[in-house]
């Protein structure tokens, strides 16, 4: 898979965590944990999309 590749999966699957926290955080009662993992999920692919960008 090359670089490019790889960088709009990880940004799909950042947009798509981000989506989901929206989504859980506006339920009636919002699980707090599951909002937890999610945005640090969502924290680690951003670091690793700065990372690939950085090395460009």
């Amino acid at each position: 898979m090359s670089i490019e590749k790889h960088l709009e999966a990880l940004k799909a699957k950042h947009e798509a965590l981000d989506l989901e926290i929206e989504q859980e955080a506006n339920r009636p009662l919002p699980d707090q944990v599951l909002i937890s993992n999610l945005k640090k999920q969502k924290l680690k692919l951003k670091e690793e999309i700065e990372q690939i960008t950085a090395a460009e």
